[in-house]
């Protein structure tokens, strides 16, 4: 039986998407993505690829997603997702680019800097 893998990072999180042709049954971390997404709003970021391309009963899903928290593990399954599919089918390539869906989200947490509490938070400053 075929199956297509994509690996997709948002954050800290990583998320391994297995994909293989079936009914449309999903399964993050053992368990139904309504039960592990407990926002509808990132359940349905997270399959969004799947409603973009219009496959969602079409494909079986899989993923195993580990680190950082829920926002970051719904993009993280979402970039998988998209680039399963697009190793699935290259046609689905040029909707999910145009989506947005291909390209890793740059933005991470800024590090904390020496002198000041927080990362561009600084300690009060008294002039006298």
């Amino acid at each position: 039986m075929e199956q297509y893998i994509g690996i997709g990072r948002r954050k800290s999180s990583t998320a391994r998407c297995y994909l293989r042709p079936g009914s449309g049954k999903v399964v993050i971390n053992h368990k139904a993505p309504d039960v592990y997404f407990s926002v509808n709003r990132q359940k349905d970021h997270a399959l969004e690829p799947l409603e973009t391309v219009k496959v969602s009963t079409s494909y079986d899903l899989v993923v195993n997603v580990k680190g950082g928290g829920i926002t970051g593990q719904a993009g993280a399954v979402r970039m998988g997702l998209a680039r399963a599919l697009v190793e699935a089918n290259p046609e689905f390539r040029h909707p999910l680019k145009v989506a947005g869906m291909l390209r890793r989200d740059p933005r991470v947490v800024e590090r904390k800097k020496y002198g000041q509490p927080k990362a561009r938070k600084r300690f009060q400053f008294s002039k006298r």
